[in-house]
């Protein structure tokens, strides 16, 4: 009797488990800065807007290198472009502990983000072979929450780290993480289905990815005029514009406007990034729902359509309140509303990308990210020169609204 399923293997599904503990080591090991930022402040004897050079540091250098490394994932596979990128943050986001002043924290920072750009280019084209396109949204949308929650679940660690240690010791604490993820990547991934072992004919039709092929050129211009493509980099930059201020100074703000301690600004930290978790994976999960009643075109775009303006809405009713823990609340449902939107875009990326999907989604994060190294710039330079902590939060109300106008000209089927 043949001992060969009858049904399809499911490897596909061990690969989406390596994808999604990928985000959350990398996120594990992004915002551990912002809550460390107050002792960083101390020790350096930074003032808040060199500290807001910081923050942006990493993500400047992380959208720069997001398209290199989108191509080296659609050129050279994703299996060994994911763990150049690890071994590189993980060395990187170590060193941050060594740091003795603003030039070399701003260096290592820099070399951070030069190292982790690439993670979700490299996320698209896994995705894009390894996964039936119905399944994008709400792959997408996992592996954004596991990242959410990795940076959620660490912050209130953190803070409990801080009371009893160094914040230099913090940082290369959890960097053997990524060691071994990539030791059982390397043993366990292929780049492509139809060259894994344990893949049958049943799998590959389930997948639908065709055998590989020579990757054919970029097409730079048609990609870089394209309305869809346009759009999704306006919208993703709005949402990480939002989306740099939870991660980085959420946790001073808290502190400071507020008046919580360090313990309870742990926690209420946390919260932003528990409801972006959903968010995330609620928007992917949607989108991908409404996409087969719907089509992509509406199916993608209605759950920004809908949650964008109650992320406003949250935000304008959050500052204004005149409770601590009211005001820290509705911030977090306001993270939450806008990450619906967010997953959607990573799957369009997939659906207008094809065979250049790691090249879409780098341009995109690229752009994004240049957005998003704004925000924490602005914030410190609003916080020391007009003290105010509002104009920032209505700063990125106001991207929110961006967004959700530019959801209006997405349509997936016109593919680059």
């Amino acid at each position: 009797m043949s001992s060969t399923p009858s049904g399809p293997t499911r490897v596909r599904y061990k690969v989406l488990g390596f994808t999604l503990a990928l985000t959350a080591i990398s996120y594990l090991d992004r915002v551990r800065i912002s809550m460390a930022a107050p002792a960083i402040k101390a020790d350096l004897g930074l003032s808040d807007t060199q500290m807001g050079y910081v923050f942006s540091a990493f993500m400047l250098s992380y959208a720069l290198f997001e398209i290199p490394a989108g191509w080296m994932a659609d050129r050279f596979g994703p299996r060994l472009t994911l763990v150049r990128i690890v071994v590189w943050w993980t060395v990187m986001s170590a060193l941050t502990g060594v740091a003795t002043g603003l030039w070399s924290l701003f260096i290592v920072r820099l070399l951070f983000g030069m190292g982790e750009a690439g993670t979700f280019p490299g996320l698209s084209r896994v995705f894009v072979r390894w996964l039936p396109p119905r399944e994008h949204g709400r792959a997408f949308g996992l592996a954004l929450m596991l990242g959410a929650l990795a940076g959620a679940l660490s912050q209130p660690l953190l803070a409990a780290l801080l009371g009893a240690m160094s914040w230099r010791w913090v940082f290369p604490l959890f960097s053997v993480l990524g060691l071994v993820w990539i030791v059982l990547w390397l043993r366990s991934f292929r780049d492509d289905p139809h060259d894994h072992p344990g893949v049958n004919a049943a799998e590959l039709a389930v997948i639908g990815s065709e055998p590989p092929s020579k990757q054919p050129p970029v097409p730079w211009r048609a990609l870089l005029t394209n309305r869809n493509m346009i759009a999704l980099c306006v919208i993703c930059g709005s949402w990480l514009y939002g989306w740099y201020f939870w991660l980085t100074w959420l946790p001073s703000y808290l502190l400071r406007a507020h008046g919580f301690d360090l313990k309870a600004a742990g926690w209420l930290a946390a919260l932003p990034l528990v409801c972006s978790a959903f968010g995330l994976l609620g928007g992917g999960w949607a989108s991908d729902i409404l996409t087969k009643r719907w089509g992509a075109r509406h199916g993608r775009r209605t759950p920004a359509l809908v949650c964008l303006p109650f992320a406003v809405l949250s935000i304008v009713v959050g500052i204004s309140a005149t409770q601590p823990v009211v005001a820290a609340l509705l911030l977090s449902a306001a993270a939450g509303f806008a990450a619906l939107s967010l997953s959607p875009i990573f799957a369009v990326c997939l659906e207008i990308g094809g065979k250049h999907a790691g090249v879409v989604t780098g341009v995109m994060n690229m752009v994004g990210n240049l957005f998003g190294a704004l925000s924490p710039l602005v914030v410190g330079w609003c916080v020391q020169n007009l003290s105010s902590w509002n104009i920032p939060l209505m700063i990125i109300a106001g991207f929110y609204l961006l967004a959700a106008v530019c959801w209006l000209v997405i349509d997936p089927a016109k593919r680059i």
